[in-house]
């Protein structure tokens, strides 16, 4: 089952801070005006509004596996310079070599096979273009409005440890973010961090959202029966001086700011996938097409399902694109 998919109820637990660090990723990349942009699994539009909004994009293309994202999507944000469109991010339905940029936010750590999707991003930006993504830091210290839930969660049920991200995806810290991006082909990659805060009226603030079963912690907070809910609901309002600490605690999300190199749809991936981790190809793989994409204005395809795109090219071959960084961003969890 889908953990992620429905955008109303995305939006007050993760969309409302994805927005912030959206904005700022899209300001520190710093691109001319006029570019052409491609958004990877752009959700609700959070992405694809900070860069019409921030950089004065000429066009914004999101692709998303999930039918009911797309059309948030497309009902929040009418600008018409934005399209939005479904697609795979391992098999992206655009031609080579003709996006300025190709941005991810949050997304990559739920992709089946990661180095895929960045290839994937490569392949469709023209040499001298920009990748970039960014992802939530679930490391020790980081992303707390999710940590504490689970550390809630696990001192209730140690079962529920596995499902916690902070294991479940090692890609969400910065070496290994380093390591992917640079496995790609990309040049100039760099680590950096955002600050965001993340301030809640009072403690209903933070607790309804989890209602939502929009992603793993609310996932597994539904399956819980209301004995178990309730607990759990407890054990997080008390632990508002959790061991020590106030909820006014920086959260850490990781930014894969871009660099240089030669650019199941219903459950989806990013913000969309089930709790089964995907396999995928070997790097450097064929991936041969698995249908013909019928090609929109400027090979930007129509509204149809993700479909295969050609072999994965040496990242190498046509000069290369500017690889910025991962940024690392932090969150500030508070209430009165």
């Amino acid at each position: 089952m889908a953990v992620w998919g429905e955008g109303g109820a995305y939006e007050p637990y993760i969309g409302r801070w994805s927005r912030q660090v959206a904005v700022e990723c899209v300001r520190r990349l710093d691109v001319a005006e006029d570019s052409d942009w491609r958004d990877i699994g752009c959700g609700t539009g959070a992405v694809t509004r900070a860069v019409l909004d921030v950089a004065d994009a000429q066009r914004v293309v999101g692709v998303e596996p999930s039918d009911s994202y797309v059309r948030y999507a497309r009902q929040h944000v009418t600008d018409c310079r934005a399209q939005f469109v479904r697609g795979d991010a391992m098999r992206l339905p655009f031609p080579d070599g003709r996006a300025s940029v190709a941005i991810s936010g949050l997304v990559l750590n739920f992709v089946p096979a990661p180095e895929l999707a960045v290839a994937e991003m490569a392949r469709i930006v023209r040499p001298g273009g920009t990748l970039a993504a960014y992802l939530w830091d679930y490391t020790q210290g980081g992303m707390e409005l999710i940590r504490y839930f689970w550390e809630a969660a696990v001192s209730l049920d140690e079962g529920s440890r596995e499902l916690d991200e902070a294991l479940r995806f090692p890609l969400c810290a910065p070496g290994p973010l380093d390591e992917l991006l640079r496995a790609a082909g990309l040049a100039d990659v760099e680590v950096d961090e955002i600050n965001i805060p993340t301030r809640f009226r009072d403690f209903d603030d933070y607790w309804a959202p989890f209602l939502g079963g929009q992603g793993p912690a609310p996932y597994y907070l539904a399956s819980l029966p209301p004995k178990g809910q309730d607990a759990l609901r407890e054990r997080l309002a008390r632990s508002r001086t959790h061991r020590g600490r106030r909820f006014d605690r920086p959260h850490r999300s990781r930014l894969e700011r871009p660099g240089k190199t030669s650019d199941p749809l219903t459950s989806g991936y990013g913000p969309h996938a089930p709790f089964g981790e995907g396999r995928g190809s070997r790097p450097g793989q064929t991936i041969r097409p698995a249908c013909a994409v019928p090609a929109g204005r400027d090979g930007v395809p129509t509204d149809v399902p993700a479909c295969g795109v050609p072999s994965l090219a040496d990242p190498g071959a046509s000069g290369s694109i500017l690889s910025r960084s991962q940024v690392l961003v932090s969150t500030y969890l508070s209430w009165p």
